[in-house]
């Protein structure tokens, strides 16, 4: 970059010194450069080169890689993409590469259950086996905002899938597979809503609820609900492993040869995570997150609205599920805070789910870089 800025200011010096020929004109010319004011694009661009440093470890064409995507005040300020996307076919990250971003699925298959509250199809505090009558009667009743709040005592059922034999990469896990699991459990790791203990199971049941009482497929109501609204037109759930999938990036795995292999999601379960999406559609459910675009209301602020005193803090799992883990604490239970609202970190316990400290440093340096010619979301 700094090659290409003297080149351009030397044109700007030869059209105001046509003749400077020599080389003591020259030599004006240089301290001129040298001595002028960093501009504000200078400043952003020498940023922007800090945040490629963050990444410059996945930025090569035989490791996998990321993308990463920023946005200010409702604008895109920074869209970048480092690595490769297929090592084996030799395809490299794009701005528009999908990935499956893993647990920050959460979020989407929270918004679904929350907009079926808000059409007043549901209650948060309905039992769920009014939905999943193939849950056992515990003599104590779970709601569905346990489900959201991961304290319904219910066990993950990956991790019960383990014991069992056939841990998850291993099989071809569906839906009924969690719910012949789930309804296996004969008791709870304690009662509803008196602990906080990470579990998919909730989130899986969240996302076959949804299909039981709005009649459509997961898939097809968040598309009609939230994807299509907010023009998230390259993000959908992987139900079905098989489907191709344009601009998809391979999952991989590091061996303890320094190589790579492949470790993809063969598997049909989603709403725990199997969200395929781009940087710049979570970017726009973003803009959702701080404007309440979808419903056309402040309820994401925690505006109750009548008959549901805490269903406006409950939409604000969307925003904790945003920021949840970021601070790489692997397995922690250390509560923080984040825009004054509590929030647990995620266990990173997927293979990939790693690089906390990029995280950090991306954010250090995130803050330090101001708006800068960003663009309106596209619609």
């Amino acid at each position: 970059m700094a090659s290409s800025r003297f080149n351009e200011v030397r044109t700007m010096g030869s059209r105001v010194f046509p003749a400077a020929r020599s080389g003591l004109p020259v030599a004006f010319l240089l301290s001129a450069v040298l001595c002028a004011p960093i501009t504000a694009q200078d400043a952003f661009t020498a940023r922007i080169a800090s945040v490629d440093s963050i990444f410059r470890p996945f930025d090569g064409t035989m490791t996998p890689g990321c993308g990463v995507g920023v946005s200010d005040a409702h604008s895109i300020i920074l869209e970048r993409a480092y690595g490769m996307a297929d090592l084996e076919h030799g395809v490299v990250n794009t701005a528009e590469t999908i990935f499956e971003p893993g647990s920050v699925a959460k979020q989407f298959t929270a918004a679904a259950t929350i907009l079926l509250a808000l059409d007043g199809e549901i209650s948060l505090d309905d039992d769920v086996r009014k939905y999943i009558p193939e849950l056992p009667d515990y003599g104590q009743t779970i709601t569905i905002r346990h489900l959201l709040h991961h304290t319904s005592g219910l066990r993950d059922w990956g991790s019960v899938a383990g014991i069992e034999g056939w841990p998850r990469t291993t099989r071809v896990h569906t839906h009924t597979h969690v719910l012949d699991i789930a309804s296996r459990q004969m008791s709870l790791n304690y009662p509803p809503g008196e602990y906080y203990s990470y579990t998919n199971t909730g989130y899986n049941l969240q996302a076959v609820l949804v299909e039981r009482v709005s009649g459509m497929s997961f898939a097809e109501f968040s598309k009609k609900r939230i994807f299509e609204p907010l023009g998230m037109e390259k993000t959908q759930w992987r139900d079905d492993f098989t489907r191709i999938v344009a601009d998809r990036a391979i999952a991989y795995r590091s061996g303890r040869d320094g190589g790579w292999s492949m470790l993809m999601p063969f598997e049909n379960v989603h709403g725990n995570g199997g969200l395929l999406t781009t940087v710049g559609d979570l970017l726009r459910f973003t803009h959702n997150l701080d404007t309440g675009e979808l419903r056309g209301g402040p309820v994401h602020r925690g505006d109750a609205p009548p008959g549901d005193p805490q269903l406006g803090a409950d939409h604000q799992l969307c925003q904790r599920a945003l920021h949840r883990g970021v601070q790489g604490d692997p397995g922690g239970t250390a509560q923080r805070s984040h825009r004054g609202l509590s929030r647990l970190p995620h266990p990173l316990s997927r293979p990939g789910d790693r690089g906390g400290g990029h995280v950090q440093r991306l954010q250090r340096e995130l803050r330090r870089v101001g708006p800068q010619r960003g663009g309106p979301l596209p619609r």
